[in-house]
């Protein structure tokens, strides 16, 4: 009889020193049991808006967001889908691997910036939030000469309700 485990905990962690992965059938019986090749890091992420610190694995083929999320970590987001500055962390060590994160530059990815949204772990990780504005400003201050824009709350009130 074959035991057939999954890969992490329903927490992350990884069950085994190599993951394992089910081949299913059509009808969705698990048929067995082969070596998968995708790894887990450890990611540490200090939430400097809340003042915890999360720590958790996550697999090399699974958004970091997204796994914190399946594991009942609260982290910041918007667009989930790295367009806007709202996940934005800084890099202190480790790497993430981000193809689809847009709503950094080059630039403050090579600063190490990153997404966590559309971020996956290359190597365990070690991370801190960064004040949304803060970055966005980073991202586009240059292109505002005035500086950073003042929130209108009145006028905002106002907007929102001739809708």
């Amino acid at each position: 009889m074959n035991l057939l485990l999954p890969s992490t905990s329903l927490y992350g962690k990884p069950l085994l020193d190599r993951p394992l992965s089910f081949k299913w059938r059509r009808n969705g019986e698990r048929v067995g049991v082969r070596a998968a090749s995708i790894g887990s890091h450890k990611v540490r992420v200090h939430d400097r808006q809340r003042g915890v610190v999360h720590e958790f694995w996550v697999p090399e083929d699974q958004y970091i967001l997204h796994t914190a999320e399946s594991q009942n970590i609260s982290l910041p987001f918007a667009c989930r889908h790295g367009c806007c500055t709202s996940c934005a962390v800084r890099i202190k060590s480790g790497q993430i691997k981000q193809p689809e994160a847009l709503g950094i530059s080059a630039e403050l990815k090579s600063k190490g910036y990153a997404l966590l949204c559309v971020g996956f772990p290359a190597s365990d990780l070690e991370v801190e939030t960064q004040d949304e504005d803060e970055v966005y400003w980073l991202q586009f201050g240059r292109y505002f000469a005035r500086g950073p824009i003042e929130r209108d709350d009145y006028a905002l009130e106002l907007a929102m309700g001739d809708e």
